[in-house]
């Protein structure tokens, strides 16, 4: 399987070309375009209860789309996210990686998709109360709104609550203000992510909930 990330970072699109007997996996509405002969089934997203649970819990679709290249010649296929940002591809051996809800768009077969739930400091912090966990050998490619931003921390940072895309599994969110209570609210920044531990983690510039509160007044 060839890839390749193209239009970022504002507008990125996964090129996937498919050789003989390759498939890849990818979010309900993520396919753009692709070859005409290419073989496509749709799934319950890991059976029909952990589909659910992962539709209402975890901010995926219910369904997810198995394309396979049954010819004799590489196919391509074109895939996107819903909004409007970067896209970045993981490779995964043997180790797990968590991502916000929404921010998964398609991954090889041998990724699983599991659902945690990662607590109500995350869930109010806008980050979801459930978290995507991706384990297994394989690549998974994920998206958000804007850039994204990786950094590896060893001790805690401190992230703006919805911009907190993914990490590894062993670091811990915590929620606090962002400064005193009088910084914290008069300041605008109000609360905000410590984030301990040592690994990875990725950050988005931008927010759909910052887009909603900054159009809601004007609309």
């Amino acid at each position: 399987m060839n890839t390749h990330i193209e239009g970022s970072p504002s507008f990125a699109y996964i090129q996937v070309d498919l050789e003989p007997g390759e498939s890849v996996i990818a979010e309900s509405n993520a396919m753009a375009s692709m070859a005409g002969d290419i073989d496509l089934d749709t799934k319950f997203n890991g059976g029909f209860m952990r589909g659910l649970l992962r539709k209402f819990l975890g901010g995926e679709s219910l369904f997810v789309n198995h394309f396979t290249n049954n010819q004799a010649e590489a196919r391509r296929i074109t895939l996107v996210q819903p909004n409007p940002g970067d896209i970045h591809e993981l490779e995964l051996n043997g180790d797990s990686f968590c991502l916000q809800p929404g921010a998964y768009i398609c991954s090889s077969p041998d990724v699983e998709l599991g659902l945690q739930w990662a607590g109500l400091r995350s869930g109010i912090s806008r980050e979801g109360f459930f978290r995507l966990k991706l384990s297994g050998h394989g690549t998974v490619w994920y998206g958000a709104y804007g850039g994204m931003i990786t950094r590896q921390i060893d001790g805690e940072y401190i992230v703006d609550t919805s911009h907190l895309v993914g990490y590894e599994p062993q670091i811990n969110l915590k929620l606090q203000l962002a400064g005193g209570l009088f910084s914290s609210f008069f300041g605008g920044e109000g609360l905000v992510t410590r984030v301990e531990g040592k690994g990875k983690i990725v950050i988005q510039t931008r927010s759909l909930s910052g887009l909603r509160d900054y159009m809601n007044p004007r609309i």
